[in-house]
């Protein structure tokens, strides 16, 4: 009961941020409202009181409702599968894969480059080898959450939006091969031998199995749907369908060396894209599914502002790598995406504010944490980068799509009043 209702506070905190950001005129995205809410219920703020239900008081209690945050990521990848229209796909689908593969290069050679260099002057002790070239890897990575979130918020439309959302999808596949294969070599760096198997193969069985998955769910999905003559309960249908997705995602099968595993993102994102080109009510469906899913996003926000470990600002040189870590990863995000939008002969303005628009990093990037625990201070490194990405990261990419003249204002209460009055 307790964890019901700090769930509650936490989408209640999430909202009523968002009002007080209205009242003090902040023209910050609501996602780093609901960020700072998270904040406030979480362990380092309202949590020290230990009262129940008034926020969570041990980063336990978070884990404990976690299934919400992995329903809304899984509802965000198919989200973002939407983009994935081959009509759409036609006019950008070569663009954004060069884009998407080339900037994530980039910014993982970057911030390994710096990361070695930092490396010798720091010492063995302050910042090991295997981390500053497992840190590389994390740092193609980019949130979809954030992203997707802010573009819905503002409506944004436009050749930068049309790129923005393909490209921060791809980077899940490029992040998962570039990261298996550097913590592949900073596991044979500790005295282990390099295995062809666990650098090369696991990670492309499990894009290529994630795809497959993906596939099938999306075709059963799209015939199952013919069945129902309602589009409510065909966005019955296609909720219960995504949440099915997302469990079977967690499956994993060893063989030998071999491990079959799925990335719940990818899943979820070919699910939505095979859904969207073959079901011809996808477009009502997804309109439903915006209107359905937008609480458990903000549950997902404030869930992962709460998470956000404070404690990391004790220790000096995790500021410090995490400092070199943000910055260069920023410069390989920009410079990347600016060369290969060059290369592709995008717009000017797209060619200009591509590469901020990649900078928010979360999930994704947590998730390679998790594999990489073993490495011990890598964790506090991403958590700090995660904080600071997180907060600044969203009102970046509001800037970075209204200076691209693709945002359209959402307007004050006043104006929506006026709106609604002249059309009654």
């Amino acid at each position: 009961m307790n964890l019901l209702l700090s769930s509650a506070v936490a989408l209640f905190a999430g909202l009523m941020m968002t009002r007080l950001f209205k009242v003090l005129r902040l023209k910050l995205p609501d996602v780093t409202a609901f960020l700072i809410a998270g904040v406030l219920v979480g362990p380092f703020a309202l949590g020290r009181l230990n009262i129940p239900g008034l926020g969570f008081a041990t980063m336990d209690q978070i884990k404990e409702v976690s299934f919400l945050s992995n329903c809304a990521l899984g509802f965000i990848a198919f989200d973002i599968g939407n983009e994935f229209r081959l009509g759409q796909l036609r006019h950008t689908g070569k663009t954004a894969t060069v884009i998407g593969i080339l900037q994530a290069d980039t910014a993982t050679l970057l911030v390994d480059a710096a990361l070695i260099g930092l490396h010798f002057i720091l010492g063995e002790e302050k910042l090991p080898l295997t981390v500053a070239i497992t840190l590389g890897a994390i740092a193609s990575a980019t949130a979809p959450a954030a992203t997707l979130m802010v573009v819905r918020q503002y409506k944004a439309k436009g050749a930068l939006t049309d790129l923005l959302l393909p490209i921060v999808a791809l980077d899940d596949a490029v992040g998962l091969v570039l990261f298996a294969v550097s913590f592949g070599v900073a596991q044979a760096m500790q005295g282990g031998s390099v295995s062809l198997v666990s650098v090369v193969l696991n990670p492309l069985i499990e894009i290529v199995c994630s795809l497959i998955l993906g596939s099938i769910m999306g075709v059963v999905l799209t015939y199952v749907e013919k069945l129902f003559f309602s589009n409510k309960n065909r966005l019955a249908l296609t909720i219960a369908f995504v949440l099915m997705t997302i469990a079977l995602a967690g499956l994993e099968f060893r063989i030998g060396e071999v491990r079959i595993g799925f990335s719940s993102l990818l899943v979820c994102m070919m699910l939505g894209t095979i859904f969207c080109n073959m079901s011809e009510y996808s477009v009502d469906i997804m309109k439903r599914s915006e209107q359905w899913t937008s609480p458990l996003y903000t549950v997902f926000f404030v869930l992962s502002g709460a998470q956000l470990e404070l404690t990391v600002f004790k220790s000096l040189s995790v500021i410090l790598i995490g400092v070199v870590y943000i910055l260069v990863r920023c410069l390989g995000k920009y410079f990347g995406a600016r060369f290969s939008s060059s290369v592709m002969k995008c717009p000017p303005l797209v060619r200009k504010y591509l590469g901020v628009t990649l900078f928010p990093q979360a999930g994704v990037a947590l998730g390679m944490v998790v594999s990489a625990q073993a490495l011990g201070m890598i964790r506090n490194i991403v958590l700090f980068s995660v904080l600071v990405y997180e907060l600044v990261g969203p009102l970046l990419t509001k800037m970075s799509l209204e200076k691209a003249g693709e945002i359209q204002q959402p307007g004050t209460d006043a104006e929506h009043r006026a709106r609604f009055e002249k059309k009654a």
